[in-house]
């Protein structure tokens, strides 16, 4: 049976708690627990381990070329599991570390499974700003892969209760510390190359990196989730409710022309809007994932909001768009993947 641990989301990184030392003791064990950071609930495994890493993959179901991001709770575990520390690498991590940003770096041979890698001679690593994950990542005294604790595809959890609905039976266990702030995941950075290059957006957003490194890119295969991925979200599917998603490009007048037609069609419809727009639809379920003037409050809730979905047994679900600048890259990188691309212009 899946244990499941509750702690107050301010733990004291410096104490000890008897939740955090068991589960601390089970990753060392080679088994796998979920617990909260600032992004997502993650699920972590034994970074070194051939044997922990691949029960991450055997639980979520998630396919074995997409490499994982590696968890550590202070920065000077970085240069044992590393070949460099690149300078824009370096000015990054004193700005945004602890943080929701992961860097690419040319990993270490025969440091990390190469599960973890997926064969890649680099390696996805970042420092939560998470006072529960920092103290269980230091008790178990190894560096943590750990991925979202969702079954793959699915909307990431950013309750403990979304890993049980998700995961119950597959893990040994989850610490609750209760619902996550910044909603979506850290953002990649690849810093390997001259340019910093964006492969996933994320907590942090491209202005954001740019006050401190000056130019950076955006991997421009975001737009179509083709090739091999070289981070986490790059290429499949995720984030996707059990209904489909289609993102509508288009006026309020084109949402509900399609609300209509797949009303008049006999199937049940959803719309997800915000807060400022929940009065401008008639459909089944209309539900807000945030407030438009405010994006940062979308990225915190946008999970929920699509297993809510689930619970509510819709057959389709046109989604509103968003400006995508600062965090909205991040939603909408979300969105398009939970439409699989799916776009339906006005």
């Amino acid at each position: 049976m899946m244990k499941h641990w509750v702690v107050e989301s301010d733990v004291d990184k410096n104490k000890s708690y008897p939740q955090i030392v068991d589960a601390a003791k089970i990753l060392q064990q080679d088994e796998v627990v979920a617990f909260p950071t600032e992004t997502v609930y993650g699920l972590g495994a034994n970074a070194t381990s051939d044997t922990a890493v691949e029960k991450i993959f055997k639980a979520k179901g998630r396919p074995s070329d997409n490499p994982l991001i590696v968890h550590i709770s202070n920065k000077e575990q970085l240069e044992g599991l590393v070949e460099e520390i690149p300078s824009d690498a370096s000015t990054l991590i004193d700005a945004y570390w602890p943080g929701p940003l992961t860097i690419i770096f040319k990993n270490k041979e025969n440091v990390f499974s190469e599960r973890v890698t997926a064969g890649l001679d680099t390696v996805g690593i970042r420092m939560p700003d998470h006072p529960v994950a920092l103290s269980i990542i230091e008790a178990a005294g190894l560096p943590i892969a750990a991925p979202s604790a969702n079954r793959s595809g699915k909307p990431s959890p950013t309750t403990a209760q979304h890993v049980i609905d998700d995961l119950d039976g597959r893990i040994a266990g989850v610490v609750d510390g209760g619902e996550t702030g910044v909603g979506v995941e850290s953002t990649v950075v690849d810093c390997t190359g001259e340019i910093p290059v964006i492969l996933r957006p994320g907590g942090i957003t491209k202005e954001q990196l740019e006050e401190v490194v000056g130019k950076v890119e955006v991997d421009p295969s975001l737009k179509e989730g083709k090739g091999a991925p070289k981070s986490p979200g790059m290429k499949y599917t995720h984030y996707a409710p059990d209904a489909p998603v289609y993102l509508v490009d288009g006026t309020k007048e084109d949402v509900q022309r399609l609300v209509d037609e797949k009303k008049a069609e006999g199937l049940k419809v959803g719309v997800l809007t915000t807060e400022e727009r929940m009065d401008w639809y008639q459909a089944d379920l209309i539900l807000s994932a945030g407030r438009r003037d405010d994006l940062r409050t979308v990225a915190q809730h946008l999970y929920d909001t699509l297993r809510a979905f689930n619970r509510s047994n819709v057959d389709i679900i046109f989604a509103e768009m968003f400006p995508e600048e600062g965090v909205g890259l991040a939603i909408m990188n979300r969105l398009q993947k939970a439409a699989g691309y799916r776009v339906i212009k006005g």
